[in-house]
């Protein structure tokens, strides 16, 4: 069995840091750094609040899914609910809840941590809390007022399905979905 490498070996060091946009939801900046060899080299990033998403599944092994229209994709997907934290200090925990409320109307009486989601690393540093919700109660729905949505029920068993027919573009969804399948069906083992 090998013997894992010291990490530090890929540490890159931050030496300048420089704003290049500053926008109400992403941060982009151009940071010169040192890398492990010694040499100079740059990154450029996206900074991000953070976010939350949450698979809500009910008592019937019904998916939760929202339906909307993504700009930077061009087109209509099918997701789980999510939003980014309303602060960075947010806990992701109670902006799942919200988010959960509402995407959905609906509020769980059992959240459970389903893990942090990065979506690209490489470029940008937004952390994606993933939570299943369980044990739903429903009351109306409250989307923000620029969210155009369409709630969409279906089972989780069917949600995993599409995800592995590459049905399902979206990263945290396709991760949470079979995150929350593979922990519900340990629970019944």
């Amino acid at each position: 069995m090998n013997k894992q490498k010291d990490l530090s070996y890929f540490l890159e060091t931050k030496v300048a840091s420089e704003l290049i946009y500053d926008g109400k939801v992403i941060h982009v900046y151009r940071d010169e750094i040192r890398l492990p060899d010694g040499n100079l080299s740059f990154r450029e990033l996206n900074r991000h609040i953070g976010a939350v998403c949450v698979i809500p599944v009910t008592a019937e092994g019904e998916v939760l899914c929202v339906r909307q229209y993504r700009y930077a994709v061009g087109e209509v997907l099918l997701e789980i609910p999510a939003g980014k934290l309303d602060y960075k200090e947010e806990d992701p925990a109670s902006a799942a809840l919200r988010e959960l409320r509402e995407e959905t109307g609906a509020i769980c009486g059992k959240l459970t941590y389903l893990g942090k989601y990065l979506g690209s690393p490489a470029i940008l540093d937004e952390t994606i809390h993933m939570y299943l919700a369980e044990d739903l109660t429903f009351g109306e729905l409250d989307p923000d007022e620029d969210e155009f949505i369409e709630l969409v029920r279906l089972p989780l068993s069917e949600l995993v399905e599409l995800v592995m027919k590459g049905e399902i573009p979206d990263g945290k969804t396709q991760a949470a979905a079979l995150r929350a399948a593979r922990l519900l069906t340990d629970r019944q083992a």
